[in-house]
């Protein structure tokens, strides 16, 4: 049977097949799941040790080495990749394909449990986690404003990130580059050495001063109340009438021999939104989420913040969801132009437009 010869024989037939399929083609497209990036999960599970303070050649010879002998006793492992640099380390356990990487993911980490004590006592537990592609942040937010930056960074922390949290298909949202509120007590080493104080008793007054501990409880009839000691410094005031030591029944107190100051961490890295001093949020979504509709639910929400707080500015610096919306858009518009080259080039063979 010739199929060209058939279809133009039996338009009717013809038109009908096409409808079935440009109708189910629709339907399923319509139901059809976008994203960046398949759905799909390497072989690799990411190891960091953190060890504070140390150059990259001790972490090499304590740390590093240890753990990849370690890692390596866990079955299936073929290749591991390590970096080590100042304060800790990070590795790369590479699994042969066909494993199951939550479980390669528990059994390393449950190896490193078993031989935590060949390490420093001054590390951080090892943080372990699977290479997952899904878990790339959807959108970052770039936010600045005038305001004080702790301030900044406690709006954001205590609000706006839980407005971003609340929107549907939203897993995380975590601030980068913020600005962390620090209690800085500068002491005087003058003043210590006239003085004799040690550097200890100092630390230590400051340690049995800042205090939340239970302290039991009463028990009346029926009724029973716990009892809490709330003794935790509440102004930077009460920090500078901690006494720390008495000489010939005179008090000393920490402001006479320190400047306490209410101020933020030290930073490591500085972000700029737009010339301005700010910091990132970084959104990630569901595993079954949407990265479009997810997206443009986040922009929808920074217009509603922009009104409700409009000392505040934010703007995408990063958003997946556009790049995918251009590039169906640009499959579309190829699908369109194809389309009308082939009637176009069967309407000049056949020379009918009926048969076309």
């Amino acid at each position: 049977m010739n199929l060209p010869r058939f279809s133009v024989n039996r338009p009717v037939f013809t038109t009908m097949v096409m409808l079935i399929v440009v109708v189910l083609g629709t339907a399923a497209l319509t139901r059809l799941k976008v994203d960046l990036f398949p759905s799909i999960e390497l072989p690799t599970v990411s190891v960091r040790v953190v060890y504070e303070g140390a150059s990259p050649e001790v972490v090499e010879a304590q740390v590093t080495q240890i753990v990849e002998e370690i890692v390596a006793t866990v079955p299936g492992v073929e290749e591991i990749t390590s970096d080590s640099y100042e304060g800790g380390c990070r590795l790369r356990v590479r699994f042969a394909w066909g494993i199951n990487v939550d479980t390669a993911a528990l059994e390393v980490q449950a190896k490193l449990e078993d031989e935590i004590n060949e390490l420093p006592e001054e590390i951080i537990r090892p943080w372990i986690g699977k290479f997952d592609i899904e878990s790339f942040p959807v959108v970052i937010l770039g936010v600045s404003s005038s305001m004080d930056p702790v301030q900044l960074t406690e709006l954001i922390n205590n609000q706006i990130r839980y407005r971003f949290a609340r929107i549907p298909g939203v897993a995380q949202v975590d601030p980068w580059g913020g600005f962390n509120r620090e209690i800085r007590v500068e002491l005087d080493r003058a003043r210590l050495e006239a003085l004799g104080l040690p550097l200890n008793q100092v630390l230590q007054a400051l340690r049995d001063a800042n205090l939340d501990r239970p302290s039991g409880r009463i028990e009346e009839g029926r009724y029973e109340v716990t009892l809490r000691a709330p003794a935790q410094f509440e102004s930077v005031q009460q920090i500078e009438d901690t006494v720390i030591a008495s000489r010939d029944g005179n008090v000393i107190s920490l402001g006479q021999i320190a400047e306490v100051r209410d101020t933020y961490e030290e930073l490591t890295e500085i972000d700029r939104v737009n010339g301005e001093l700010g910091l990132r949020v970084a959104i990630r979504k569901q595993a079954n989420a949407n990265t479009v509709e997810v997206s443009q639910a986040i922009l929808e929400k920074i217009g509603e913040l922009k009104v409700d707080y409009p000392q505040v500015n934010i703007v995408p610096v990063s958003n997946s969801g556009n790049f995918i919306e251009r590039s169906i858009a640009n499959v579309a518009q190829s699908v369109l132009y194809g389309g009308v080259l082939s009637i176009l080039v069967l309407l000049f063979f056949l020379r009918d437009w009926r048969s076309t």
